[in-house]
This record gives structure tokens, sequence and C-alpha cells, in this order.
């Protein structure tokens, strides 16, 4: 079937309404919240606050400016190893990110800031919602190059809204820890855009093999991304815990796990070649495990050696997972994972559920005090039926219901996503960037047969 990949009209009428309806419901729901209100100077007299360094901005800014370049630097070029699809990848990153955010808030907002009448808004809520993006940029690896930006778009709108109510059912039902989101973010990111491309399947989409492998420069360029998203993952999973020894602790969990993670990923990326050299892909992806498996459990007492165990276990089954599950995953179960998300966010996430499970079922008080216990799960009156052990059975709920959401969810938006008015490429045509860009003239394309009779192909 030949699709009309030209987007004069469909884009940019999408974008508008989307942006028009954004403006109309900050317009009537979005307020500062106090800490960012022109009113702060009487509120911090009734709060008996006595320095401004007090305000909320100063605490979580640093964390906030680390957690958005990792989602617009990080995961925008960690997503340019396609040789032809550079454009696209940093191009579409830039896009859902910026309309993402902005429907996080509010997302989010209605679900964990409504005071009744409006969402109040502060540094946190930002943090919040590139949390909810980066979600969003998970699912967007298992579709990379098979899409056009109009279905990521569209399912930016609807996984943005499934993952405010999943979150709002782990975080305030269930009362789940999940610091650096393993359940919220990276399992149900990675299931749902895993089982949306396994509903957009395309059997023959081996006529764009030729451009889905990397070349050197494309490969470097994807390492940087790997180098910011590992040097501000400790931000990434500290960000939103509670000031003092919590964040203190998630920081250290995360250095440490990330450290391990990256040994043991060159271990088995050189032990699994034949003649012991390294590949790029290991590098760039396994390397990062170790962040994401230690995130549910960054704020407890997971201790170093633990975090170490964490990275030490993860950086294995992660490249493994690239080397064995990947061309099982594509050749048994039709779901062509063009980014290795599973290996990278969803075998690892699931890792952290259980490690959250586990380590929070075994809290006590020899390890965090009476009163640090308490503090640290939320123990009090309004639970008094929450103990250590509960506390895990339902740190346990809480990865089933994130699994089930992404499933359920990315079968649905996947079979809005199949039908074919979105501007999609053929399967021949999938991976270019000249479907959806303009390209400069002195660069020579890959041939490519074109549905979009204003496209014209160019010799190598």
């Amino acid at each position: 079937m030949a699709w009309n990949t030209n987007l004069r009209w469909r884009l940019p009428v999408i974008c508008l309404l989307l942006q028009v309806a954004l403006v109309v419901l900050f317009g009537v729901f979005v307020r500062y919240d106090p800490d960012a209100d022109a009113h702060w100077i009487e509120e911090r007299m009734s709060r008996n606050i006595s320095s401004d360094l007090d305000n909320e901005f100063y605490y979580r800014y640093p964390s906030f400016q680390d957690v958005h370049v990792m989602i617009f630097v990080g995961f925008g070029f960690l997503m340019t190893f396609l040789q032809r699809y550079g454009y696209s990848a940093v191009g579409f990153n830039f896009l859902l990110a910026a309309f993402g955010i902005q429907w996080a808030l509010l997302m989010q907002g209605w679900f964990h800031s409504f005071d009744g009448r409006y969402i109040l808004l502060g540094v946190e809520n930002l943090i919040n919602a590139d949390f909810c993006v980066g979600s969003v940029c998970v699912a967007f690896g298992a579709v990379l190059g098979k899409v056009s930006p109009v279905q990521l778009l569209i399912m930016t709108l609807f996984q943005v809204t499934l993952f405010s109510v999943n979150e709002f059912i782990l975080l305030s039902l269930l009362e789940v820890k999940d610091a650096g989101g393993s359940m919220t973010i990276h399992t149900f990111g990675a299931y749902f855009g895993l089982t949306v491309t396994w509903i957009l399947y395309r059997p023959n989409l081996y006529q764009s093999k030729d451009r889905q492998s990397s070349v050197y420069h494309s490969d470097l360029f994807a390492m940087i991304g790997t180098l910011f998203l590992w040097m501000y993952w400790p931000s990434f999973n500290s960000a939103v815990s509670n000031h003092g020894d919590a964040q203190h602790r998630a920081v250290i969990n995360t250095y440490c796990s990330l450290a391990a993670c990256v040994l043991t990923a060159v271990v088995l990326s050189s032990v699994l070649h034949k003649k012991g050299k390294l590949d790029m892909v290991h590098i760039q992806n396994a390397t990062l495990a170790g962040g994401v498996a230690v995130g549910t459990a960054a704020e407890m007492m997971l201790m170093p050696y633990g975090s170490l165990i964490v990275g030490f276990i993860c950086g294995i089954i992660s490249t493994l997972g690239f080397v064995y599950l990947t061309p099982f995953l594509e050749s048994r179960l039709r779901i062509q994972d063009t980014c290795g998300i599973h290996n990278l966010h969803g075998i690892p996430g699931i890792i952290g559920g259980i490690v959250g499970a586990v380590t929070a079922a075994s809290a006590s008080t020899e390890l965090y005090g009476q009163e640090g216990l308490a503090f640290a799960f939320g123990f009090g009156s309004s639970t008094p039926s929450r103990n250590a052990s509960t506390q895990g059975k339902f740190q346990a709920a809480g990865l089933f219901v994130s699994l089930a959401m992404a499933l359920v969810g990315g079968i649905i938006v996947g079979v809005i996503l199949k039908l074919p008015f979105w501007g999609q490429a053929a399967d021949e045509n999938c991976f270019e960037d000249a479907i959806y860009w303009e390209i400069p003239k002195d660069q020579k394309s890959i041939v490519f047969r074109s549905e979009d009779p204003t496209l014209k192909s160019s010799e190598p």
C-alpha cells in the first residue's frame, strides 16, 4: 500500500489545535503555586519562613535542570544511531517532549496538585512533567523510524493520560514508593511502546534493512546521549525525594549501580564477541540499565553494596538481551523494537520493581530507626495496618498494575495508530529522514521509493 506522507496540512493542523486547546486549558485551570506567586512574602510570613532561600525553587531547580537535559539531549541523541534518521530522532523527540510536558502539567496537576479550582504550578510539577515525558521517550524508542510525527503526537496524548492515571493508582491509592520510576516510568513506558510496535508490526520491514544499521559518526552522536543520561541519572532518581537523607541516599545508590553496570556490560560485550571486541550498541544502552533498576529502591536503605549488586546483574542481563532477546522478539513474537527498549527499560524496570518490593519488605527499625521507618514509607495514623511486610506486597502489586496498564493501553493506542491516514511511511521507506525533512542538497540520499510525488529520490 502506498501511503501519502505529505504532512503539509495534517501536522500543522494537529499541532495548532493541540496548542490552542492547551492555552485555553491553562487559562482556565492553571495558576502559580504559593512558592511562585507574588504573594510569596505573605506566604513566607504565615509559614514562619525566615529566608527566601527556603523557597522550594532553590531545592528542586538544580535537579529539574538535570532531568530536563536528560529528556531533550540525553534521550534525543541516544536515538541518533540510525544512519539516516538523525534529524528525526532529535527533532521528533523535541516535538513530542514539548507537547508532552504541557499536557503532563495538566494531567498530573488534576491528579496531584488540584486545589478544587486550580492546578497550582511549581517547580516540582515541572520535574513530574519531565518524568512523564521520560516514559514517552522510552516508548518512542520502540517505534523509532516507523511512525510519522502525527502518530507520535497522538501516541503522546494518550500515553501521558494513561501514565498519569497509572501513577495516581500506584502513588496515591496503593501508596507505593517509586522515586526513580522503575515501575511508573520505565516498565510502563517500555511495555506500552512494545505493545504499540507489536500492533503496528510491519512484515515487510526488511525492505528498509539497509537503513536500520549505524555508521561511525551516528554511533558517536548516540554515545553523547548515553553520557548525558549516565551523568545525570542520579538527579533523575532523586529529584522528587524528600529533602535530606532520602535524596542524598538516592544519589549514592544510583551512582554506585551505574558504575557497576558499566563494567559488567563491557565484560559481557567482550565475552560474547568471537574476537573479544566491544559492541557500541551494548555500551550505549546496557551501561544505563543500572540506573533504571535501582530507581524504585533508590531512596530506600538498599546499602551501597546492594546498589553495586543491582548494577552488576543488570549490566549482564541487559547485554544478553541485546544479543539474544531482541532477535527472538522480532522473529518469534513480531515485536520490532528499534532501540532495544526491552533490554534497557523493560527488563531492568521489572528488576527494579522486584528490588523495591524486597527492600521494602525487609525494612526494619534497626535499619531505619523508628521515626526513620515511618517517615521513609509514610507509615502513620492514616495507615495503621501498613508495615514493612504489607508495604512490600503493595510494591509488588504496583508492578503488576503498571504492566497491565501498559499492555491494555498499548493495544488501544496501537489500533488507533494503525489507521492509514496519519502520514506514515511505507515499509521500504522507513528509517529515512528525507520522508519528513528537507535534507541539505549536498547530502546524498539513499535511494527510496517515494509515495509522495513532491519527493524525489537521489542517487548515492
